[in-house]
């Protein structure tokens, strides 16, 4: 059975179900991050004083690398499969996941030295902010990593079925993952250097 609109782009909005559908996600997310944003911001501006330079800028610097390498690598993945070329794309979307495992690497050699030190949520309101923020950024960083995997493995056979819906998967993918890595962007700036 042929879903309408799964490749081909709806009259009415002038995209995909899929692409459509990640859009609206994408704008809950966007609410989710928006109202800690502005937390952070009322707990910042009402605070007495707020503490500097408890977190490696040049590990943050690092992760902020790392993250806005693998969405160059998401896009190639998806102009790859649209020049139809299956290897390079398989190529990029593998360097993306292995980026983003890698920067969950960094994040947990961050947080176990924070919670050693005995600097954990419950220190300070910073902490308790930063813990929330960015703890909420690696989940959305392993679901993407999660969907990823699937396509790399299980879902890649609808390339052989379905190129063009397989296609439109990707980009729905890498609308998510740009978000996540813009988050990054974000907090970066905000947690780590002001």
């Amino acid at each position: 059975m042929n879903i309408p609109y799964t490749v081909e782009e709806r009259p009415d909005t002038g995209l995909s179900n899929g692409k459509f559908g990640i859009w609206l996600f994408l704008a809950s997310e966007v609410m989710l991050f928006g109202a800690l944003f502005s937390t952070y911001i009322l707990l910042r501006t009402g605070a007495a004083e707020w503490p500097h330079g408890e977190l490696s800028v040049t590990l943050g610097a690092i992760n902020t690398v790392i993250l806005i390498s693998s969405s160059v690598t998401m896009v190639m993945a998806w102009a790859s499969l649209k020049m139809n070329d299956w290897g390079k794309h398989r190529l990029y979307l593998i360097a993306t996941f292995v980026l983003a495992g890698v920067f969950l690497v960094n994040k947990y050699f961050e947080y176990s030295e924070h919670l050693h030190a005995g600097e954990g949520p419950w220190h300070n309101t910073f902490l308790a902010i930063y813990f929330t923020l960015t703890g909420l950024h690696g989940l959305h960083i392993l679901g993407g990593m999660v969907v990823m995997a699937y396509f790399i493995g299980p879902g890649a056979k609808m390339w052989k079925t379905s190129p063009a819906q397989f296609t439109n998967r990707i980009e729905a993918t890498g609308l998510y993952w740009h978000f996540v890595d813009l988050v990054w962007i974000f907090l970066f700036p905000v947690l780590y250097l002001l």
